[in-house]
């Protein structure tokens, strides 16, 4: 099971947060930094697309733990619900197509 870091702690904003997604998840130098571009990159995970550093299995999981959770829901409550809502979009996309999901968020 492949697992991704995001450190809660140093999301301050929303340019933070997608500082931290890039390295974490390694996207390409023309991620567009916004949760479209975020969903977009995340999506083609079980894909040769190239989209960020995982790879995975037709059944595999990415576990993403988002550190320091309870500060990061008081800061960025708004945030913290787009992320939320992003993942389920992925999930449910796999769904639509057949697939099991592809995102564990688990908040720490």
């Amino acid at each position: 099971m492949a697992t991704v870091q995001l450190a809660g702690d140093r999301i301050t904003d929303w340019d933070s947060f997608h500082t931290e997604s890039v390295q974490a998840f390694g996207f390409p130098d023309f991620y567009g930094r916004s949760m479209d571009a975020w969903v977009d990159c995340l999506s083609y995970l079980r894909d040769e697309d190239g989209m960020c550093k995982f790879r995975l299995k037709p059944k595999e999981v990415l576990t993403i733990e988002i550190s320091h959770s309870a500060e990061l829901h008081q800061r960025l409550p708004e945030l913290v619900e787009d992320v939320e809502f992003c993942c389920t979009a992925i999930n449910d996309r796999c769904e639509d197509y057949g697939e099991p999901p592809v995102i564990e968020l688990v908040w720490k």
